[in-house]
C-alpha cells in the first residue's frame, strides 16, 4: 500500500477538490445509510410491542459533552416515536417511519452518487497525465535508452501496462477512498451501541483478514511476470511485422509460429493463475464474513439471553444489521487491494521509464548558439556504447562552409561520429566544440536547430507530404514547400498523387517507392534551411536517375554551407573538401580524393572495392 500511497501523492495534488469533495459525500452517505437503517428498532418495537420503557423529553445544548448530546437525541427520538404512537395510533407511526427510511435512503443514495461523480475526473484525469508523463519522458530520453530496449515492450508499457494501471489502480480510487468511510462510521456506530461484541469483533476480523492477505501475496509478483510476457509478445508481432518478407522469403513461417505459440502460451498461463486467485478474493472475503456474522450471532445472543449485557433484542438487529454492511465495504476494500496489487507490478514497469535517469544532461546556464560562424571542433572524442571502444581519438576539425565526407567500412564508426554533434549520445572523453563552445554547455534545442539530418533510412510519418516536409518547421507556406520538393525532385511525383501535398504518404511513407521517401526526407532538410547538414548516405535509396537529380540538389544546398557527409558512393564525396578514412574507430587517413589516392593505403583499396 505504500506505492499506492505514493501514486496517491504524485498524481492526486491537482484534484484535491474532487477529493474532497468524494470524502465528503461519502461521509454523509454514510450517516444516512446509518439514519435509515435506525429505523428498524422502532418499526421491530411497535411490530412485536416489545418496548416498556416510557420516555420524556430531554433539554439538551452543545456545550453537552457528546455522549451527553447523543443520549439526549436518542432519548428524544424515542420520545417522539412513543408519542406520535399515543396521540396517532401505531399504524400512522409506522408510515412516518416508512417515510423517514425513504426519504434518509434516497439522500443516502444521492450523496453515494456524487462521491463517485467526484471520482471520475480524478480517475480519468490521472490516467491522462501518466500518459502524457510516459510519452513526455520518452521524448526526453537520450537514443541509447531505446537501443537496450524492446520497442514492442515500450509499447507493452505505454498500452497494456497503462491499461492494467486505469482497470486496477485508477478504478480502486472509488472503492479507496469510499469504504474505509464507511468502515470507519460503522464501526464507530457498533462501539456506541456495544463495546462488548466490537471487541470481540476486533478479535475475529484480523484472524479472517490473515487469510484473505495469503490469496493476493503472490498476485503482484504474478502480475509483472503476465505484463513482462505481454511486452514480449508485442516484441515478436512488432518484428513479424517489420520482418515480414524475410521471413516468407526463408520458408521461416512455422518456425516464428512456434516461437509466438511458445509466448503466447506462456502468457495464457500466467494469465490463468493471476486471474484465478483474483476472483478468489470475493468468495473468500464474502465466506469469512459469514463465519464472523454467525460467530457474531452466537455470542451476542448468548449475551442477550444470559442478560450480560445492556443491549436489546431491537438493538442487536440493528447492531447485526449494521455490522453486515461492513461486509460489503470490506469486501471491496479488500478487492482494491488485490486489484491495486495487480496494477502496481504493471506500475513498476512504467516507473523504469518515468524515473529512468536521463543521462543527457542540459547545462544550468546554457550559453546562447543562436548561429554558426567559424567551425566544429572533434577534440581527441572517444566514444563506446558499453565495453569497447567505438571511436578513438578522434581530432577533426570542419570549417564553416567546408564539406568533410567520411567514408570506411560498415562498423568503422562513421553513424556513430555524425551521430555525437547533436548530442544523441555523449561522448566518453575529448570535447566537440561549435564556435569554440562545448556543446554540452548549450541547450539542446539550439544545438539541433542548427543542423539538418537526412538518414540513410528515410524517416517519414503517416501523414501528408505537406506536413512531412514542414515537420519541425513552424509556419511554412506552400510557396516554400513547393520550392523545397522541387529542389529534392520531388514535386513532380507528389502532384501526380490524388490531393498533390494533401495527399497522406502512409504508414513510415509506406505507399511511396525507396527513392520517393527519400527525395521528401531530403525536401524536409532542404526547408529548415539548416547551417550545419549532416547526410548519412542520403542518396543510397535512389535509382540511377533521381540519384543525379537528388546529387545536383544537394550540391547545390551544401554551397557556402558546412556538411558532413557519409558516403559509400565516389561520386558524392569526390568534391569534398577533407576526407576522412575510418577504420575501427580511428582515422587512419585524411585529405582530397586524388591526394588519399595517391597515398595507396585504405582509401585507394576502398575505391577499387567500390566498398564505401
Amino acid at each position: 500500500m505504500n506505492k499506492f500511497l505514493q501514486i496517491l501523492i504524485r498524481f492526486i495534488p491537482p484534484y484535491k477538490k474532487y477529493v474532497v469533495g468524494s470524502i465528503g459525500s461519502n461521509f454523509l452517505s454514510a450517516l444516512f445509510t446509518l439514519f435509515s437503517f435506525g429505523a428498524i428498532i422502532p418499526i421491530l418495537q411497535i411490530l412485536f410491542g416489545i418496548e416498556s420503557a416510557t420516555y420524556s423529553y430531554k433539554e439538551w445544548s452543545f456545550s453537552n459533552s457528546m455522549s451527553e448530546i447523543g443520549s439526549a437525541l436518542k432519548n428524544n427520538v424515542f420520545w417522539y416515536i412513543s408519542d406520535t404512537i399515543q396521540r396517532q395510533g401505531a399504524i400512522t407511526t409506522l408510515a412516518f417511519l416508512g417515510l423517514f427510511l425513504i426519504i434518509a435512503t434516497m439522500l443516502k443514495t444521492g450523496f453515494s452518487f456524487l462521491a463517485s461523480y467526484y471520482t471520475v475526473p480524478i480517475r480519468t484525469g490521472v490516467l491522462r497525465d501518466l500518459r502524457r508523463d510516459i510519452y513526455a519522458k520518452i521524448l526526453s530520453l537520450p537514443i541509447g535508452f531505446f537501443s537496450e530496449e524492446r520497442k514492442g515492450d515500450i509499447m507493452s508499457r505505454m498500452t497494456g501496462d497503462v491499461g492494467e494501471i486505469e482497470n486496477s489502480v485508477i478504478s480502486s480510487l472509488d472503492m479507496i477512498f469510499k469504504n474505509p468511510i464507511l468502515i470507519l462510521v460503522y464501526v464507530v456506530t457498533l462501539f456506541s451501541l456495544s463495546w462488548e461484541l466490537t471487541l470481540f469483533v476486533m478479535v475475529l476480523l484480523p484472524i479472517s483478514g490473515y487469510f484473505i492477505g495469503m490469496v493476493g501475496k503472490k498476485l503482484k509478483t504474478r502480475s509483472l511476470v503476465g505484463q513482462q510476457q505481454l511486452g514480449q509478445l508485442l516484441s515478436q508481432i512488432e518484428e513479424t511485422l517489420g520482418g515480414l518478407r524475410i521471413i516468407k522469403a526463408f520458408n521461416a513461417e512455422n518456425k516464428v509460429k512456434a516461437r509466438f505459440a511458445q509466448i503466447n502460451e506462456a502468457l495464457r498461463h500466467t494469465n490463468l493463475r493471476i486471474n484465478s486467485r483474483y476472483l478468489l478474493a470475493h468468495p473468500m472475503s464474502e465466506f469469512l464474513g459469514t463465519v464472523v456474522i454467525a460467530i457474531l450471532l452466537w455470542f451476542g445472543g448468548m449475551l442477550i439471553l444470559t442478560h450480560h449485557s445492556n443491549i436489546t433484542a431491537p438493538t442487536f438487529i440493528y447492531y447485526l444489521v449494521v455490522f453486515y454492511s461492513i461486509i460489503n465495504p470490506a469486501k471491496d476494500l479488500s478487492k482494491a487491494v488485490y486489484s491495486i496489487q495487480k496494477g502496481l507490478a504493471s506500475l513498476e514497469r512504467v516507473d523504469k521509464i518515468l524515473k529512468a535517469e536521463n543521462t543527457m544532461k542540459e547545462a544550468t546556464e546554457p550559453k546562447k548558439l543562436d548561429a554558426f560562424r567559424d567551425k566544429i571542433e572533434y577534440k581527441n572524442v572517444w566514444f563506446k556504447y558499453k565495453n569497447d571502444w567505438v571511436l578513438q581519438e578522434i581530432n577533426v576539425t570542419v570549417e564553416k562552409g567546408k564539406t568533410v565526407a567520411l567514408v570506411g567500412q560498415s562498423g568503422s564508426g562513421k553513424s556513430t561520429f555524425v551521430d555525437l554533434l547533436p548530442r544523441f549520445y555523449d561522448v566518453d572523453k575529448g570535447d566537440i566544440l561549435i564556435d569554440g563552445i562545448n556543446i554540452k554547455d548549450t541547450s539542446l534545442h539550439n544545438l539541433r536547430a542548427l543542423m539538418g539530418n537526412v538518414n540513410q533510412e528515410a524517416i517519414l510519418f503517416n501523414d501528408t507530404f505537406f506536413n512531412n516536409i514542414t515537420f519541425g518547421v513552424e509556419n511554412a507556406t506552400m510557396e516554400q514547400v513547393i520550392e523545397a520538393a522541387r529542389i529534392a525532385n520531388a514535386h513532380e511525383f507528389i502532384m501526380a498523387t490524388e490531393k498533390g501535398y494533401d495527399t497522406n504518404i502512409g504508414d513510415r511513407g509506406g505507399r511511396l517507392s525507396g527513392g520517393q521517401r527519400q527525395r521528401v526526407s531530403i525536401a524536409r532538410a532542404i526547408l529548415k534551411n539548416p547551417p550545419i547538414l549532416i547526410l548519412d548516405e542520403a542518396t543510397s535509396a535512389l535509382d540511377t536517375e533521381s540519384e543525379r537529380l537528388v546529387q545536383d540538389a544537394i550540391e547545390n544546398l551544401m554551397k557556402n554551407r558546412t556538411s558532413i557527409v557519409i558516403a559509400h558512393r565516389l561520386s558524392t564525396i569526390k568534391r569534398a573538401d577533407e576526407i576522412c578514412v575510418m577504420h575501427e574507430g580511428r582515422i587512419v587517413e585524411r585529405g582530397k580524393h586524388d591526394d588519399l589516392i595517391a597515398l595507396d593505403g585504405y582509401y585507394k583499396k576502398l575505391c577499387d572495392m567500390q566498398s564505401f
